[in-house]
């Protein structure tokens, strides 16, 4: 059995693996090296940001899973991974507390005027500017996977009201006030003063809020957008600040990445905007190789995978998220 890994793992994190599957072979291919390494693996683990010629890994017929170092999957959910037998499963909510602090910086810095602060400092001018608060809002989550629940369970001692959707609207929190299935997102946009995306990108979330879906946002809100970029149209978002529609937006991730520099998003003081850091953690290489380990020991016992996905959604149902079970 031959494992490609593509993350930045250490030589420890390699042992660690090769404890797990003591017969595999392990390849650390890396950016440099993946897509010549991939057609000769049984498994993968990764995520791959330089491209891959899927087919030609398709047509080897090697493959038999991914593991994805990350939540999204849209680097590897190509037509024919989808349409193939082989099994995805991800990192779906293991970042799920630092995406949550992530949302907190963009959330509170909209709300208390920081970008405008941090530009009066720099022109060493001390004068008082208007601030909003989080208090009493009604804060609407567009995705309760891991990420969403993890924001959720944060905000709810900041005596907010919280409304979300999610295509699978099970087992809802305590702290969620309001839990309605995904087509019921115009609702949620129409009394929430706050909206947070926390949803996958796939075919029916591309492009979802256009100019008509912004403009049902309620007048003065707020857009995070800690999900992927491409959920969100740049030029309506842009057009939605400029009019006033919207009174800020949070962005962790845009539409393309890098940003252009020509954007208007830069030079916005509405907009706070940071480098699809939402995931990004001191453990995150250690907490990703321990779901690796379990997971690698399920394969090798024929089990499912710990976050296995509908490939065809992009994202696995709740009741098969990896809770920090050990085998």
């Amino acid at each position: 059995m031959r494992i490609v890994l593509c993350f930045p793992v250490t030589e420890k994190h390699i042992q660690q693996i090769q404890d797990a599957a003591p017969e595999a072979e392990i390849v650390n291919a890396g950016q440099e090296r993946i897509d010549e390494c991939l057609p000769t693996a049984d498994i993968f683990i990764g995520h791959a940001k330089v491209p891959v010629d899927w087919q030609r890994v398709l047509d080897a017929k090697r493959l038999q899973w991914i593991q994805s170092s990350a939540a999204g999957l849209d680097h590897c959910l190509v037509p024919g991974v989808i349409d193939s037998e082989i099994p995805v499963s991800s990192a779906s909510g293991l970042f799920a507390p630092q995406v949550a602090e992530q949302t907190f910086a963009l959330l509170f810095g909209l709300l208390r005027s920081l970008p405008l602060f941090f530009r009066a400092e720099a022109k060493r001018d001390f004068t008082r500017l208007p601030t909003d608060d989080l208090r009493g809002k009604t804060v609407g989550i567009v995705g309760l996977g891991g990420n969403g629940r993890m924001i959720a369970r944060m905000l709810a001692p900041w005596d907010v009201r919280i409304v979300a959707t999610d295509y699978y609207p099970v087992e809802k929190p305590d702290e969620v006030d309001v839990l309605w299935p995904a087509d019921r997102l115009d609702d949620l946009l129409a009394v929430s003063d706050i909206v947070i995306l926390t949803l996958p990108l796939n075919a029916g979330t591309l492009g979802l809020f256009d100019a008509q879906r912004i403009a049902k946002m309620r007048p003065g809100s707020y857009l995070i957008n800690v999900a992927r970029g491409s959920v969100v149209q740049e030029s309506a978002l842009v057009d939605a600040l400029a009019s006033g529609h919207l009174a800020g937006a949070g962005l962790d991730v845009t539409e393309v990445e890098p940003l252009a520099e020509t954007s208007p998003l830069w030079d916005d003081p509405k907009v706070i905007i940071t480098p699809h850091v939402g995931a990004q953690s001191y453990r995150r290489v250690d907490d990703t190789v321990d779901l690796v380990c379990v997971n690698l020991k399920r394969f090798q016992q024929g089990k499912s995978p710990y976050n296995l996905v509908d490939k065809s959604l992009g994202f696995p149902h709740p009741t098969v998220v990896w809770q920090g079970e050990t085998e």
